[in-house]
C-alpha cells in the first residue's frame, strides 16, 4: 500500500468517525447502557442473596479465564520446545538465542503496558 493511499484511507476513516449522526447514535447507545446498568445495580442491591451469587459467579469466571490464560502459556511453551526440536542441530543455538531475545522483548513490552 502506498503512503498516499494510506493517508487517504486514514482521512476518510476519520471524517466518517466525526459524522454528527454517528456521534449522536453512539452517545444515545451509551446513555441507554448507563440506564440499563443502573437498573441492574438497583435490582441487585435490593436482593443481597442474588448479588452474592452474581459476585461468586464472576469470581469463578475470572479464575477460569486466568487458568485458561495459564494453559495457553504452557501450550505456547510446549510449542516453542517442539519448534526447537524441529530446527536442525546446527541452527538450534542461534535460533534459540534469537527466540529468547524476541520473547524477552515482548514480555518487557507487556510488563511496561501493565505497570
Amino acid at each position: 500500500m502506498t503512503e498516499r493511499k494510506l493517508i487517504e484511507d486514514m482521512l476518510a476513516e476519520s471524517t466518517d468517525m466525526l459524522r454528527a449522526e454517528n456521534l449522536v447514535v453512539d452517545a444515545l447507545r451509551d446513555l441507554v447502557k448507563d440506564e440499563v446498568k443502573k437498573y441492574i445495580r438497583k435490582r441487585l442491591d435490593e436482593n443481597p442473596e442474588l448479588k452474592n451469587e452474581m459476585k461468586a459467579a464472576v469470581e469463578e469466571l475470572m479464575e477460569a479465564k486466568i487458568k485458561e490464560g495459564y494453559a495457553l502459556v504452557k501450550l505456547a511453551k510446549a510449542g516453542v520446545k517442539l519448534g526447537l526440536e524441529l530446527v536442525p542441530p546446527k541452527m538450534r543455538e542461534e535460533f534459540s538465542k534469537d527466540l529468547v531475545g524476541i520473547i524477552q522483548k515482548e514480555i518487557g513490552g507487556l510488563m511496561e503496558r501493565t505497570i
